[in-house]
């Protein structure tokens, strides 16, 4: 391929990588060139667990080692079992450089009683930086950072990358050279790249998740409790789509739990309790959705396992609105 990964314009003739062919010689290309950029000295990364700092980690793991450490913040807001499968994968079995960091009571102490979504955004945006900025600094000699971008990053920025994407807002004395191995290309080529690595089909496929994580899709202020609700409400539908095989069929589902409560009846007797909102939806580029089509059956089944399986619940209820006029997420 020979291509010049630095670039903000991708090659016309740049092949689209479709097969394990290519992503093999992709892959080979990527190792040569990260140790020549990288040499002997050091790199670090933010590694959420999603599909592209996952990809470029596997990347870095097979160029340059132990000369890679990897920083996985758990803020609290992943969906249940995430943390605990970025340990398993990076630390365990590709034996990585990995650098765990508990600030759950860190973000939701800060994140407590604030109600606008935007402001939630911020807190947790900065929060992180402020996090890995901390990380970074016990660290010696770190001389690159490497970070997921992918094409669609470089397309929707006006002036190159976003500045919010990864850990974009790093105090400039943290003078680091970044590392991008995967900035020209597009998501569906960084999944057949992941699964040319090796990694789990869990991580690989992993569907779109915002940012702040589950922190907007507790609606309102953030309490524990509520948090806890969605985590295991949201575990429970992508079970359930899995075992129906709908986890290939549409393109992103979760739960939302509003900052509300209705009454209902367990066991005979009155609850005042949350519900749960279903959302599955399809869609091309995410500036329009469509609701997925549900068999009934199947929601009814998913009604039965929350209610009786989700603390605090008593209620689900489904979305059926399209974009527009409503967003994908609820905040």
């Amino acid at each position: 391929m020979n291509y010049d990964y630095n670039s903000n314009v991708r090659p016309e003739e740049m092949k689209r990588i479709t097969t394990p062919a290519l992503a093999a010689e992709f892959i080979d290309e990527q190792i040569a060139a990260l140790r020549a950029q990288i040499g002997d000295k050091k790199v670090l990364l933010a590694l959420s667990g999603g599909v592209d700092s996952s990809v470029v980690a596997a990347l870095l793991i097979k160029a340059v080692g132990k000369q890679l450490t990897c920083v996985h913040v758990n803020h609290g807001l992943l969906r249940k079992g995430e943390p605990e499968q970025v340990i398993s994968v990076f630390r365990d079995q590709m034996k990585a450089n990995l650098v765990y960091v508990d600030a759950v009571d860190r973000f939701l102490d800060k994140l407590a009683g604030v109600a606008e979504p935007e402001q939630k955004r911020h807190i947790i945006g900065a929060e992180f930086i402020r996090v890995f900025e901390e990380e970074a600094r016990k660290l010696k000699d770190i001389s690159f950072l490497a970070q997921g971008t992918i094409y669609p990053d470089i397309l929707e920025s006006k002036v190159g990358v976003k500045a919010h994407h990864n850990v974009g807002g790093l105090p400039e004395d943290l003078n680091f050279e970044l590392v991008e191995p995967v900035r020209l290309l597009y998501k569906d080529e960084v999944r057949v790249v992941g699964k040319a690595l090796g990694l789990p089909d869990s991580m690989v496929f992993r569907q779109p998740f915002p940012g702040p994580g589950l922190g907007v899709r507790c609606v309102g202020a953030i309490t524990r409790e509520r948090l806890e609700a969605v985590r295991e409400s949201d575990a429970i539908l992508r079970d359930e789509f899995y075992k129906h095989g709908l986890d290939e069929k549409v393109w992103q589902y979760f739960t939302v739990v509003p900052d509300f409560k209705t009454t209902g009846i367990t066991d005979g007797k009155r609850t005042y309790a949350w519900p749960v909102v279903i959302r599955a939806i399809n869609t091309v580029d995410a500036v329009t959705a469509e609701p997925y089509e549900l068999n009934f059956a199947f929601v009814q089944k998913l009604v039965a396992r929350i209610t009786s399986e989700v603390p605090g619940v008593n209620r689900v209820l489904w979305d059926v609105t399209p974009k527009p006029s409503a967003t994908i997420e609820w905040e």
